[in-house]
């Protein structure tokens, strides 16, 4: 619950952080005031001398989305705060980490809970937990790790591929089509209620195991899931359409139940394990399962990158494809030919393009996330074979007596 409940102290104190370091960059004037040039798909003010500075043209609809004012900015004038608060962080994180380990105590050999006792041979079976043990080297031997490597890789692979993106994504689908609703506040907001919600659902899901087993509850993430992370594209759809909170709310309420899942899919693997394997070495097999933890946070960063970027691009070329090439010409000082440039340095942008665009052009910034949460879907249905496929350990893998 720490780990999952972690940013609603952390998201508040590096915002915090942030704003005390931040130094805004310099303003230069509105578009139609100064003499701005494109040299190489650059945007450049060019002085009456002839000399040219860098600079970044912040739209209306940008503006909108930050907290900084529609116009001409120097570039390398600002400063985000960035190295500085990543600084203090570092000094705050040491000192309470290191307070804390030298803090630790071993507890007492055969300490137990007060008022446990264990489940009974009849019970154990019925949920698949094993009453043997499986050395640490010996569960490698076992197409059960790698059915379990499978099913974590692909819970955490769609659960930090939509949380490292939630922010952006609750912008994106949303910003345009309740911009009364959807401030930079809500959702920060949002970020905060995604750690509670982590938080909780390793305490439910994990609790909840014990009653129905590990095999069931992860049936339920990846059956429930598929359903959810397809909601998504569905409430995108339909915001574009009919701008109604109504979208907003399905949204919400699926992405809060995927990120209770991954943070139960966590908190639920090591029991899982212990069922598995025997408890005797489950920590050190537990150690060894997490390096699908490690290939997850790759695979799914740079999956959610990679497929947003390039439905980005794509929605780029299909609203430049729409506006007159003269209009085009005078707002980004550049024609047509030039456009991949221009969206490699960001001189043109899905905002840009829209607050040039004809009256009615249909944002298409809500559409950005469809094929992820499709591709998402998908691995979590190779999850839930897996899971179907994981059988207890045959006995010969046994540790003897």
């Amino acid at each position: 619950m720490g780990f999952g409940g972690g940013a609603m102290i952390g998201a508040p104190m590096i915002q915090a952080l942030l704003d005390t370091y931040a130094t805004a960059p310099q303003f230069l004037g509105m578009t139609d005031q100064l003499a701005l040039v494109t040299i190489d798909a650059v945007r450049y003010l060019q002085s009456a001398s002839g000399a040219l500075q860098e600079v970044v043209v912040i739209s209306a609809r940008e503006a909108a989305q930050t907290d900084i004012r529609e116009g001409v900015y120097l570039v390398g004038s600002g400063d985000t705060g960035a190295a500085h608060t990543f600084f203090t962080l570092g000094v705050i994180y040491f000192t309470v980490m290191m307070l804390a380990a030298f803090s630790y105590r071993v507890p007492p050999e055969n300490w137990k809970p007060k008022g446990w006792t264990p489940p009974s041979q009849d019970a154990a079976s019925k949920k698949m937990m094993s009453q043997h043990h499986v050395h640490i080297d010996q569960a490698l031997k076992t197409p059960q790790f790698y059915f379990l490597w499978i099913v974590l890789c692909f819970n955490v692979t769609a659960g930090i591929g939509v949380l490292g993106v939630a922010k952006t994504m609750m912008s994106d689908i949303f910003g345009g089509a309740l911009p009364a609703i959807v401030t930079i506040g809500f959702a920060a907001n949002y970020v905060v209620m995604i750690s509670l919600f982590n938080m909780v659902g390793r305490f439910f899901w994990a609790s909840f195991s014990d009653v129905i087993g590990r095999k069931n509850t992860y049936f339920i993430f990846f059956g429930l899931g598929v359903v959810l992370y397809l909601t998504i594209p569905y409430a995108a759809a339909g915001v574009s359409a009919n701008p109604d909170i109504s979208w907003l709310i399905l949204f919400y309420a699926a992405t809060m139940i995927i990120f209770t899942m991954y943070g139960g899919g966590f908190a639920t693997i090591p029991a899982y394990l212990a069922d598995i394997f025997g408890t005797r070495y489950v920590g050190g097999i537990h150690g060894r399962l997490l390096t699908a933890w490690s290939t997850a946070g790759i695979l799914g960063p740079v999956a959610i990158a990679q497929l947003r970027e390039s439905a980005r691009i794509d929605a780029i070329r299909d609203l430049a494809a729409s506006i007159p090439a003269s209009t085009f010409q005078q707002t980004f000082g550049a024609d047509k030919s030039a456009l991949d440039n221009l969206i490699a340095t960001k001189s043109v942008t899905i905002q840009k393009l829209l607050d040039i665009a004809e009256a009615g052009t249909i944002d298409p910034s809500p559409t950005l996330y469809n094929s992820t949460m499709i591709a998402m879907a998908a691995l979590l249905a190779i999850a839930f074979i897996s899971n179907w496929l994981i059988k207890p350990v045959h006995p010969k893998h046994h540790m003897k007596d």
